[in-house]
């Protein structure tokens, strides 16, 4: 707030010496093209000047006066980009607070098991209440694991931590046994692989898009991941089948399609950790259960999360985690959490009746 009202002071005197100079250079000019047919009137009158050079000596003093005008209004200028260039030089100058010069660099992640102990995690230092409270979780290499909750219940946030997006403020997050700041960034990095709801396509052909998951994945690689995401078939589908250009952000392509492009993409990775956040918000849910089963088929020892709105999407999950304002409210199985979880039977009876 501080930062913002500075802003706004400064960006208001900015405007006021605007409004206040633009006129005074006005009358300044006006005034001195007064002076000016003044003194030369009284010169033709007395024969020492012609009409002609009047009206000369007033266009040259016209078009200086002009130029002068413009040389402030490029000092104001100056003045206000070179606010503008401190505040971009703030951000380009900000350090991050995740680093990992104290990480192990040859440390790599041996396998997906994740746990999180009493974590407590907020966005910013001044807050006072924290985003995710108390958290104690352990989720084992090879599960398939759900997360429910209302919106702003800090589901994203909780997976976040994971890859170290954020660092929890007290308590630790652990992968393989050991904590995610003995890794190297990009050691604990290449062995997560998210998929977020809206997911960025870029221009060129649909090869190139899942080469970006690993630049020398082979044919049957690629082919295979695109098969477990239900991506195969709508791309043979093309003329061009995998050569098929997209437009920037695949516009040529649907959202459930992108959706599957970009969990194909993740796979290729072969990642440790598979994070899908909402990732088949835009898929039917025969799709979405064709995915999720050959994830367990083909996945075995890669560790899936799921962020879900629909129970559908997590209901045969190893476990389900629901989470509520910040903490977790419950973990269990679909049967377990229907019969001792108020949230999740509600939320489960409702999208049922809202089908029906």
């Amino acid at each position: 707030n501080k930062t913002n009202n500075e802003n706004m002071a400064a960006s208001l005197h900015a405007e006021k010496l605007l409004i206040t100079t633009m006129p005074l250079m006005m009358l300044a000019m006006y005034s001195c093209m007064i002076a000016i047919l003044w003194l030369g009137g009284k010169q033709i009158i007395i024969g020492q000047m012609l009409t002609g050079e009047l009206i000369s000596f007033i266009s040259y003093i016209g078009q200086i006066l002009m130029s002068l005008m413009m040389l402030s209004f490029i000092f104001i200028m100056l003045i206000m980009s070179r606010a503008s260039r401190v505040r971009v030089a703030e951000v380009l100058d900000t350090v991050s607070d995740l680093t990992d010069k104290d990480s192990d660099k040859e440390l790599s992640v041996e396998s997906g098991d994740i746990e999180f102990k009493n974590v407590f995690f907020k966005y910013s230092k001044k807050n006072e209440n924290y985003i995710l409270e108390d958290i104690n979780l352990i989720i084992n290499k090879g599960e398939t694991v759900g997360i429910i909750g209302s919106t702003g219940s800090a589901k994203t946030t909780l997976i976040q931590l994971i890859p170290r997006l954020y660092d929890a403020d007290k308590g630790e997050v652990l992968v393989g046994g050991r904590n995610v700041k003995d890794y190297s960034l990009k050691a604990l990095r290449d062995a997560v692989s998210v998929v977020l709801q809206k997911n960025t396509l870029f221009s060129g052909t649909i090869l190139d898009n899942l080469k970006w998951g690993n630049p020398d994945a082979s044919t049957e690689q690629i082919e295979k991941a695109c098969k477990i995401a239900n991506a195969h078939d709508f791309i043979m589908s093309f003329p061009d089948g995998y050569m098929t250009n997209l437009g920037q952000g695949g516009v040529n392509v649907s959202g459930g399609q992108k959706q599957r492009l970009c969990i194909a993409r993740a796979l290729l990775k072969n990642p440790k950790i598979l994070i899908m956040d909402d990732s088949t918000s835009a898929v039917d849910t025969a799709t979405d259960a064709s995915i999720r089963n050959e994830l367990k088929k083909n996945t075995s020892d890669t560790t899936v999360l799921i962020i879900a709105q629909r129970i559908t999407s997590v209901y045969d999950a190893d476990k389900i985690i629901v989470m509520n304002d910040g903490k977790i409210d419950a973990v269990g199985t679909h049967e377990e959490l229907l019969k001792t979880n108020t949230i999740y039977s509600e939320v489960y009876y409702s999208q049922q009746k809202g089908v029906a």
